[in-house]
């Protein structure tokens, strides 16, 4: 069942969240940008409010939450109500699957990333920003879950976990990013993106279907 009860609840506190937090987004954002290739047809799952489709020029997205899916297609999005574990599109429909910090609230990995799989083109590319666990700030929304409106139902991976995960479903050819490398608290400008993994807490992992 998908988890879309605290975005349905806090809808503006997600939101003020980008606001209190803006050189975090945009330092996530530029960092998807590094390693995002030219293409035709994209889509975002769990695109939100089109916080990342819109600055990317993702015109489509996958959204279980109503709330959310309003405010993304006032962007002009075309948003379709369903999960990442059954997407309604056939077999090689995409060139290129966005998701971000959609992977720690997803009920099935791994058939996620198998419809992923399916649904993008030979040759296709997934890009999946998240959390890495073991992170600064992973550590730090894990200790305080029970806290937070929206991480209290969601499980953190480690990059070597996700990984593993994409190697099971088909994908090859991996590509890194990294930002984030100071607490939301002591962040005051742009975050430095570097490649490779293991010391930003916001990780974004480039991977092709073959």
């Amino acid at each position: 069942m998908a988890k879309i009860e605290p975005f349905e609840k806090h809808t503006g506190q997600y939101e003020n969240w980008f606001v209190k937090n803006i050189y975090a987004y945009q330092s996530e954002v530029r960092a998807i940008k590094e390693i995002l290739p030219d293409f035709k047809d994209g889509i975002e799952i769990g695109i939100g409010s089109g916080k990342f489709a819109q600055p990317l020029g993702i015109k489509f997205g996958v959204e279980p939450s109503y709330k959310m899916r309003k405010i993304a297609e006032s962007k002009g999005i075309k948003v379709v109500d369903s999960v990442a574990e059954k997407l309604p599109f056939r077999n090689g429909s995409f060139d290129l699957v966005l998701m971000v910090t959609t992977l720690c609230f997803l009920d099935d990995v791994k058939k996620a990333f198998s419809e992923v799989y399916r649904i993008l083109k030979p040759g296709g590319f997934f890009i999946n920003g998240f959390v890495d666990r073991n992170s600064k700030i992973g550590k730090i929304y894990q200790k305080n879950k029970q806290k937070s409106v929206f991480y209290r139902v969601a499980i953190f991976f480690t990059t070597d976990k996700v990984i593993n995960l994409l190697k099971e479903a088909g994908f090859k050819r991996f590509e890194f990013r990294q930002t984030i490398f100071n607490t939301l608290d002591k962040i005051n400008g742009i975050e430095e993106i570097r490649k490779g993994y293991g010391e930003g807490s916001f990780v974004v992992v480039r991977a092709q279907k073959l």
